[in-house]
């Protein structure tokens, strides 16, 4: 898979995601990640890539042209056209589901805007989905970009040791992960549940579908039903 962003901070991003699981991922080819400077492609000799917003107003707003020389170069680079995110707290609400479809994809380009958002001529031209990181308004798109890096990127062949490493995780089947533990086996007089140390593996495994579904009844009540009414 090949993974492309698009920013005005990519030593933000490639400091990032160069470390530890997808770092070494990376370097083991399970995918390719390059990080573009937009302000590359602008033709302004102080290297803008900003300008006032029409009809008055505070702030700037991102110019369309050297967003679309950017994607022009990536488009060239990779001889093929990728599908184009651009992150925007306007956008769809990032999903585990939403990551597991892109994580299938060949190739995936993510925006990121940055001061009072981007002409909207280039993302009508050349974006295929916006997709927000909550309910909620950031300084730019650098990070929600790599939380979908990292979130897509996790589920590919070869990034972690085995599928099940995420397939058991919160939100991959609609529910919230069961309660994990590790040695001591009592903590400030807190005790690992009996059944964990019993070596039992359907007990245990019985349990952690219980915990799983309590977890969510209780902390994601939405979740909660969503999971029963697909049952």
């Amino acid at each position: 898979m090949r993974i492309d962003i698009a920013t005005l901070f990519p030593e933000m991003c490639d400091a990032v995601l160069s470390e530890s699981i997808l770092g070494r991922a990376q370097k083991k080819g399970c995918f390719s990640l390059t990080c573009w400077n937009i302000r590359d492609y602008t033709l302004d000799k102080h290297r803008r890539v900003d300008d006032v917003p029409y009809g008055g107003g505070r702030g700037m707003v991102m110019q369309a042209d050297p967003i679309y020389r950017c994607y022009e170069a990536i488009c060239e680079t990779a001889g093929t056209k990728p599908h184009v995110i651009y992150l925007s707290p306007k956008g769809r609400v990032f999903t585990q589901q939403r990551a597991v479809e892109l994580a299938v994809m060949p190739h995936i380009l993510l925006l990121c805007g940055h001061y009072e958002g981007v002409d909207q001529r280039v993302l009508d031209e050349i974006v295929d989905e916006e997709i927000s990181a909550g309910d909620y308004v950031l300084t730019g798109g650098e990070l929600p970009a790599m939380l979908v890096v990292d979130a897509v990127a996790r589920m590919l062949p070869g990034v972690l040791p085995e599928d099940v490493c995420f397939e058991e995780e919160s939100h991959f089947n609609g529910l919230l992960e069961y309660p994990q533990y590790t040695r001591p086996a009592v903590w400030h007089g807190r005790e690992v549940p009996p059944v964990l140390l019993s070596g039992h593996h359907l007990h245990i495994e019985n349990w952690r579908i219980a915990q799983s579904l309590a977890e969510t009844q209780q902390k994601r009540p939405d979740l909660y039903a969503d999971y029963l009414n697909k049952k």
